[in-house]
Formats: C-alpha cells, sequence, structure tokens
C-alpha cells in the first residue's frame, strides 16, 4: 500500500504554466480549441530573425522552440526556467530577483514580445526575467546576432516571448491547482471562447497566484498575475486584438547580491544552503504590466500589413540589505554592509508597422518585408538614503557609519536593525533612451533548392540622462546593419544554410571609473545544416558559428560599493574577442508518443592577446528532455525526465586578504529531473516533477569575484489539472 501510494504521489501533476490541455502526441489540433499538440516542434512561421515570416528549417540561424508541451511537460513557471533549458543558452542568477542570460559567451539583451522589442532593466532589476510564462504560448530563442529586427545586433541570441491569443470560438480551457517544495501553492486558470454567436469576437483570460517560501531562510514570496485580451475578425480580412498582462510579485526577506567568499583569514567560506545575507525588514517588490494594440490587414491573398502599439511598464519597489567583505571565524560576522530603499519606474512606449507579402518575378515567387519601429523608453531610479547614525546602541556611541561586522554565521536572517530611512528621494537614475529603425529584407527563390536572403536596418539610438553618478549621453545615428543569409536544398529533407550580419549593440555597462563603456561593433557568421524526418516530426540542427566584436565588457573585480546607491559591478573593454564554436539539436517525436529535445553546444572565446573571455560562463552545455507515452496496462500513462550538464566557469582575481592570485570556480556539474502524468479521465491530468534528483549542491553564480550563490536543491511540485 505504501508503494502504491508513493506511486500515485510520483504522478501527480504540473500543467501551472501549461498555455493549454495537451492532447495525444500525433493527434492534429482543432482550430477552435485552445490546445497543444502534444509535440515539441511547431509549424507555425516565426518571425523574430527576419520578420518573413518563416519556418524554422527556413530560416538561416539557430532557433529553437521552447512550446506549449515543454513548458507543460518540464513545470516551467518563468522566463528564467525557460532559459535555462533552452539551447545554448547559461543563466546567471544575480540574486533573488536578477537574473541574466548567455549565448555562445556573451549576454543576452535583446528581448521581444511578439516580435517587438522590449527593453528591460539591466539584469531584470525590476522583476522582468521572473515573468510567469503563463500567459504565453511559447519562447523563441534565435542564437547569433538579429539586428535585422531588433536594432542592435547583439551577438549572442534573441529571446521572442510569443502571448496566448483569443482564437478559441468554443468556451474551453483549464483550472489547475498545485503544491510542492517550501511550501509552494499555485491556482491557475486559462479560458477562452466567442463573445458573439458568430464566433468573429473572442476573448481570453489567463490568471494564477501563487504563495510559497524558499530554501532560503526567512523568504517569503507572493505573486498574482492576469492576462486579457479580446480579438475581433471585423471583416474577413482584417484583425484587431487588444489586451493587457500585469504580474505582482512580492517576495519579503529578498537577498540582495549573493554570499562572501572569503573569510578575513584568507580561507574560503562554505556557508549552508540555507543561509541568507537578508534581514526580516528586506523585500524586493515588483510589477509588469504590458499593454498592447495590434491590426493586421490583408490585401488580396498574398499581402498583409500589421500595426502595432506596446507599452511596457515595470516597477521597482525595494528595502534591500547588502553585505559584503570577509568573514570573520571567530565571531561570525561579516565586515560591511550598504542597507537601501529605493523606488523605481521603467515605461518603454513603442510604435511598430510591419508589411510583407510575395510577388512573382521572371516567373517564380519572392517574399519581401518592409518595417519601421520608433519606441521611447523613459526611466528613473529614486533611493531614500539611510543616514549615518548616531549612538546607535547596536552600533556603538558616537557618529556612526552603517553597521560593521554584523553576526551571519548561524543566524537565520541577519540581526540587523532596519535604518531610519530618509524621507527626501535622492534621484540616482534618469534616463530617456529613444530608438528608431527601418528594416527591409527580400527572400529570393533563385531556384526550387537555393533561396538568398538580403536585408539591411537603418537604426538610431541614443541614451540620455545619468545613472549612479555617471552621466547617460551616448548613441548613434543611422547605423545600418546588413543581414545576408542563404539556404540549399541538398536533399528533400536536408538543407544547408549560411548568414552573415553585423554587430552593432550599445552597452549599459561602466568601467572602474564610471564610464560607460562604447558600443559593440564586429561580424557574425554562421553556417549549419537543418533536417528533418519521419514526416517531419523530428527536426535537427547542426551550426557552426563565429563571431568577431571589440568594446566587449569583461567583469573587473568586486563590485564596488558606492555611497546612497547600489554597488556596481566595474566592466574593461575587451578588444578583437573571438567567439567560435558549434551546436547541435535535435527535437520532436522520433517515434509516435516519445517527445524529445537534446542538444550540445560547445564555444571558444579569446580577446585578440589570446586572454579567455567571460571565463565565467561554461564553454560546454548538454541539455536532454523526454517523455514517453506509455501503451498497454499503462494505458494514459507518460513517463520522462532531463539531464542538463554545463562545463566548469571561473572567475580569477586576487584574494583580498593574502594578496595572492585567486581562482574561484565551479566545476562541470550535472542536474537531473523527472516527470510522469497520469490520465485520470479525458478531463481530469495529475503530474509530478522532481528537479535536482541527486541534490547536487552548486553555484549558480561565480561571476562577482567576492561572493557566489547557490542553486536550488531538489525540490518537487504536484498537481491536478482540469480541462473543459
Amino acid at each position: 500500500m505504501k508503494f502504491k501510494f508513493a506511486l500515485m504521489l510520483g504522478c501527480a501533476g504540473v500543467l501551472v504554466a501549461a498555455p493549454a490541455v495537451a492532447q495525444t502526441a500525433g493527434e492534429e489540433t482543432d482550430g477552435d480549441q485552445i490546445v497543444v499538440t502534444g509535440k515539441y516542434t511547431i509549424q507555425n512561421k516565426i518571425d523574430t530573425a527576419t520578420g518573413l515570416g518563416l519556418s524554422v528549417q527556413e530560416t538561416p540561424q539557430s532557433v529553437s522552440i521552447v512550446t506549449a508541451q515543454r513548458i507543460l511537460d518540464q513545470n516551467l513557471i518563468s522566463v528564467k526556467d525557460v532559459i535555462v533549458n533552452g539551447v545554448g543558452v547559461a543563466v546567471s542568477e544575480v540574486d533573488d530577483v536578477r537574473n541574466s542570460f548567455f549565448a555562445r559567451g556573451f549576454e543576452i539583451r535583446n528581448t521581444q514580445v511578439d516580435g517587438v522589442p522590449a527593453a528591460w532593466t539591466l539584469a531584470g532589476g525590476n522583476g522582468e526575467t521572473s515573468i510567469d510564462v503563463s500567459i504565453y504560448e511559447r519562447v523563441e530563442i534565435v542564437r547569433g546576432a538579429t539586428g535585422l529586427l531588433s536594432g542592435a545586433g547583439d551577438p549572442s541570441a534573441s529571446v521572442n516571448l510569443v502571448r496566448k491569443h483569443a482564437d478559441a470560438t468554443e468556451l474551453t480551457g483549464y483550472a489547475n491547482a498545485s503544491i510542492g517544495s517550501w511550501n509552494t501553492w499555485r491556482l491557475s486558470a486559462d479560458v477562452g471562447g466567442a463573445l458573439t454567436s458568430d464566433g468573429r469576437v473572442r476573448a481570453r483570460v489567463v490568471g494564477r497566484y501563487e504563495e510559497g517560501e524558499y530554501f532560503m531562510d526567512i523568504q517569503d514570496r507572493k505573486k498574482w498575475v492576469l492576462y486579457g485580451v479580446v480579438e475581433a475578425d471585423l471583416t474577413d480580412s482584417t484583425l484587431v486584438r487588444a489586451g493587457i498582462s500585469h504580474q505582482d510579485t512580492k517576495p519579503k526577506g529578498a537577498s540582495w547580491g549573493s554570499l562572501p567568499t572569503f573569510y578575513t583569514d584568507g580561507t574560503t567560506t562554505d556557508l549552508p544552503r540555507s543561509q541568507t545575507t537578508a534581514a526580516n525588514w528586506t523585500y524586493w517588490n515588483s510589477t509588469n504590466q504590458n499593454i498592447y494594440a495590434t491590426v493586421r490587414q490583408g490585401f488580396g491573398d498574398n499581402w498583409n500589413l500589421t500595426v502595432n502599439y506596446n507599452r511596457l511598464k515595470n516597477t521597482g519597489d525595494t528595502q534591500l540589505l547588502y553585505m559584503y567583505g570577509g568573514v570573520d571565524k571567530a565571531t561570525g560576522t561579516i565586515e560591511s554592509s550598504n542597507p537601501y530603499k529605493s523606488k523605481g519606474l521603467s515605461v518603454q512606449n513603442s510604435f511598430d508597422a510591419q508589411l510583407k507579402g510575395e510577388f512573382n518575378l521572371f516567373g517564380r515567387d519572392h517574399e519581401i518585408v518592409l518595417g519601421a519601429l520608433h519606441s521611447v523608453l523613459k526611466r528613473h531610479t529614486d533611493n531614500y538614503v539611510a543616514p549615518y547614525t548616531e549612538n546607535n546602541p547596536a552600533w556603538g556611541t558616537g557618529l556612526n557609519s552603517w553597521a560593521t561586522n554584523t553576526p551571519l554565521i548561524g543566524q537565520k536572517g541577519l540581526p540587523f536593525p532596519e535604518p531610519v530611512w530618509g524621507t527626501t528621494a535622492v534621484r540616482n537614475e534618469q534616463e530617456r533612451i529613444e530608438q528608431t529603425g527601418y528594416y527591409g529584407a527580400l527572400r529570393m527563390n533563385i531556384a526550387d533548392p537555393l533561396k538568398v536572403i538580403v536585408g539591411g536596418r537603418i537604426s538610431s539610438w541614443s541614451q540620455k540622462g545619468f545613472a549612479w553618478s555617471g552621466t547617460s549621453d551616448y548613441g548613434d545615428d543611422n547605423v545600418f546593419i546588413p543581414y545576408v543569409g542563404a539556404l540549399f536544398d541538398v536533399a528533400s529533407n536536408h538543407r544547408i544554410y549560411a548568414s552573415y550580419t553585423k554587430i552593432f549593440q550599445p552597452q549599459n555597462l561602466r568601467d572602474r571609473d564610471l564610464n560607460l563603456l562604447a558600443p559593440l561593433n564586429g561580424n557574425a557568421y554562421e553556417i549549419g545544416l537543418k533536417s528533418n524526418f519521419f514526416g517531419n516530426a523530428l527536426q535537427t540542427s547542426i551550426a557552426l558559428f563565429r563571431i568577431e566584436q571589440d568594446n566587449v565588457g569583461i567583469t573587473d573585480g568586486a563590485p564596488i560599493p558606492v555611497e546612497g546607491s547600489t554597488p556596481i559591478q566595474p566592466y574593461r573593454a575587451a578588444q578583437g574577442v573571438t567567439s567560435k564554436g558549434f551546436e547541435i539539436e535535435a527535437t520532436g517525436e522520433p517515434m509516435p508518443g516519445w517527445n524529445l529535445n537534446a542538444s550540445y553546444s560547445q564555444f571558444k572565446a579569446e580577446d585578440a592577446n589570446g586572454v579567455i573571455a567571460n571565463s565565467d560562463q561554461p564553454r560546454k552545455l548538454l541539455k536532454i528532455f523526454t517523455t514517453y507515452d506509455l501503451s498497454g496496462l499503462l494505458d494514459g500513462l507518460t513517463v520522462g525526465g532531463g539531464v542538463n550538464y554545463r562545463s566548469k566557469a571561473y572567475t580569477d582575481g586576487l584574494n583580498p586578504y593574502t594578496g595572492a592570485a585567486f581562482r574561484f570556480q565551479q566545476g562541470g556539474y550535472t542536474l537531473v529531473s523527472l516527470m510522469t502524468r497520469y490520465n485520470v479521465s479525458e478531463a481530469l491530468q495529475i503530474q509530478g516533477n522532481l528537479e535536482n534528483l541527486f541534490d547536487k549542491k552548486y553555484y549558480s553564480q561565480i561571476g562577482s569575484f567576492s561572493q557566489y550563490r547557490y542553486g536550488a536543491p531538489r525540490n518537487f511540485t504536484i498537481s491536478a489539472n482540469y480541462k473543459f
């Protein structure tokens, strides 16, 4: 009985991130239902790389899709969760809220929502990287530079979040409840259908509420998400769509920064995973709101014009405690502190228009896209400075600075008294970022097996204002970013491709004198082979890439504490940095009922002097996730699991207490996950997910030389999903 009970628990289900209800693998999608196909590939055309509306196989770059089914199977909750499992992509957790994403050795700075560029604060300081994916249908990751559409040719990758649309003409959806580790529970729902009898006006609403703790002491999390969209077919050729999403996240006991690397005697710390540097009065609240509208007008059979408006509003409201310096072994205290209180606001308004279609020339059909984008981002951060205190009993007699030698070891939350915050706001950041771009691309059908894509973008970009004791006044006008790609069918199911584009990326990084680094510039090259098997059920790709660029921001020592504001991580600009490597991916359904995504990526990055660039990023990544639908006596049961491997990564510097050279290194490690799902009935499913099966203790951040952060220990989620 105990075994059967355990088996039932193991089969329990989580569809909390699911955009819809899964069908049996291979079953076709009913256009009137909110369903997914049960596959890890899509037949949809995507715009992320070229804007031409090409399939993954037709795009001359490395493209990976995290589909609705994978989001469901792997219990992916946030944007960060998706990126962690993306092909060739690594994540560095800065602290409890901020995350940085990397591909091919460089940080990912280009993000899009439904193909429209979206600006995030640095490392997602206002919670952008923790946005819930329940409101998205899928996530597209295009590796390599995508300056044609995004406006800046970043050499790493571009992430496109594709929203759910109101496409159901009958009432349908799901309701979900889940529980998991650290007293975490979630309630989710997704409901859509027609508002008129003819189905020409439709609506969809998605919601989620979440509460829970975390593996680090004293932390408590709450989040709610609400998304609504209405679509109307005004005519057979005119579609109007409008929607709004809102997320409110409130983590209490949130840590800012990570754990100290050194004891004051020069040896390294090995603190428990539950250790926090937060106090019970700390929090890091954020809201993320997106209002958008789309009008799409068709002309004839082959042309359409799409006009979009997007308003992104992200806010941050924090009371935080930054602890830094060494730890005294005898007393268990940490040397220095920096309490911080702020309110921040970031608002981006953008308009874009895109005209695309087909035309016939020399007896062949060709495709073209023309587009324009204008966006203005305004952001500011106000700091409420905690003044130096006088005669504070906790800190001594006389005029005191912020607390020193605060107890850390063995503390469940630091006994750090909440400061008396200043009441006058000090504006530490105020910037206006404006971007305008005009682009075009032509896909020429040269011959049946040969397609050539040529295009370019003229971009203007400016940033003015000030941020963290430094002036922001830089940008460029009318920068031309070319794009060239070619695809050749060597067989009916094998296609070779090549592409080139220019790299141009202004960067919000500062050197040790707090001066902004010059924009990245360079070139990106890629060649590869894309294939499909079993009637396109299984897709594979092999890509070779080479990236050449100057002014690459390389971490330059420990963060610099800045009085009255956040510590600044300094960077140096490396010249002649070359990254080269390869990526392999196989995804799809190699046989009925077996879904698979497997990838391996590897790169080498050095500057002109042969010095390794961005050594804190793993050079090798292996990611596999698979599920299988059992039959016979076990019909209705799905089992699966995954393996994520990262090779070693390190940061070099000097031990601040001995002066000796020191390398902080995370060796290669592997994380294993398991899942199982059982169809109790046609309407009810239960699922269980187990992450970090072997409870591997590893660092999720080593980029800041003097601090480190642990990744999550073993954890589980169990839930039930009811579809209707």
